[in-house]
């Protein structure tokens, strides 16, 4: 099924990407070969042990988060078979440690799933942005810098999720297949519980490498919709917030260093927060009464942002009006006032 899924764009000029295009199309591009020439990229083409070393130079010894799975999962962090915990545990390791642990087992087929997440690469690695990053200046990504984190492990799966930013992902080690789904498909994605999950989002229940479409037949037609797109070191993928995807990790050592940015000013909430207080305060009232709130909402909210305000004085507009610090600060402190009553 994953076959007849509409291509990816790929660009295969090494010039800079232009953001406000991507962010304008809003679908995936894949630039081919665009993060070739870096260090770390070149010293992954010359093995496993090449590439450790590399990253073990600029190692200064922080602890960061592993996670380590039983050779059963297969790869693929998720929760128990009852989905009363994970079926992975996570401790706090030295990542050089945590390397060799990769290399000891990079000859076992049935090696444990080893695996450090999102981890940020100026604060555990210093150094090493500056010899492999974007030419793109920070002040490129708009009002806050990206946050520019490294992933590593050997043969794992991230599991269908959403993030919240836009996404930059530079495979550096290894292979990589992503999949992705446009966000109409969460209808047919089977998510699962809001917490705890595996990585800090929610995740599709459905495998996809086996899906049960007889318990899960709405997802034959997120297949439909999926785009998937297999990396080679040196690749750099961009898909926008809100996509969802799973990443699936292809050789014994993988490293990826990604790049995550919103638009948004930082004293902006998450709409995160939102959803958690529709949940409180919207989706058990009668479905009349939903109606008529999502009128309001799409007058308030999902409509032009100066439209609910353009017939007021502007003295009087508030909140209604063009959103910054001190307002959102406002804003906020009247939340947390109704929320305690």
């Amino acid at each position: 099924m994953l076959d007849a899924a509409p291509p990816v764009e790929t660009v295969t000029s090494r010039a800079e990407p232009d953001l406000a295009r991507l962010l304008e199309g809003q679908q995936p591009v894949l630039f081919k070969g665009l993060a070739g020439d870096w260090p770390l990229v070149r010293a992954g083409r010359e093995g496993p042990d090449a590439a450790m070393a590399y990253l073990k130079r600029f190692y200064r010894g922080r602890p960061v988060a592993g996670y380590t799975g039983d050779p059963a999962i297969k790869g693929r962090f998720f929760y128990n078979d009852d989905v009363t915990a994970m079926n992975f545990r996570a401790e706090s390791v030295a990542l050089d440690g945590f390397l060799d642990r990769i290399r000891e087992h990079l000859d076992d087929p049935q090696a444990p799933a080893f695996y450090v997440g999102s981890t940020d690469l100026d604060g555990y690695l210093p150094g090493l942005r500056g010899e492999n990053g974007l030419p793109l200046d920070d002040t490129a990504f708009g009002v806050s810098p990206p946050l520019v984190s490294i992933w590593i492990g050997n043969r794992t799966t991230a599991a269908t999720h959403y993030d919240m930013s836009n996404n930059i992902a530079c495979c550096m080690v290894g292979r990589r297949r992503f999949t992705l789904f446009p966000p109409e498909q969460v209808h047919n994605l089977y998510p699962g519980p809001l917490e705890p999950t595996p990585g800090g989002q929610v995740v599709s229940m459905v495998d996809l490498h086996a899906p049960d479409l007889a318990r899960y037949p709405r997802f034959a037609q997120a297949l439909a919709a999926a785009r998937v797109v297999e990396m080679e070191p040196g690749d750099v993928l961009f898909y926008p917030a809100l996509w969802w995807h799973q990443v699936d990790a292809l050789d014994g050592f993988n490293a990826m260093i990604n790049y995550w940015w919103t638009g948004a000013p930082r004293f902006m909430d998450t709409p995160q927060n939102t959803l958690l207080h529709g949940l409180l305060s919207l989706r058990d009232r009668p479905m009349s009464e939903k109606r008529a709130w999502r009128e309001l909402f799409d007058y308030y909210i999902f409509g032009p942002a100066g439209h609910a305000a353009e017939h007021l004085p502007e003295h009087a507009r508030g909140p209604l009006g063009p959103m910054d610090e001190m307002k959102a600060r406002r804003l906020r402190a009247l939340l947390l006032n109704r929320l305690n009553r």
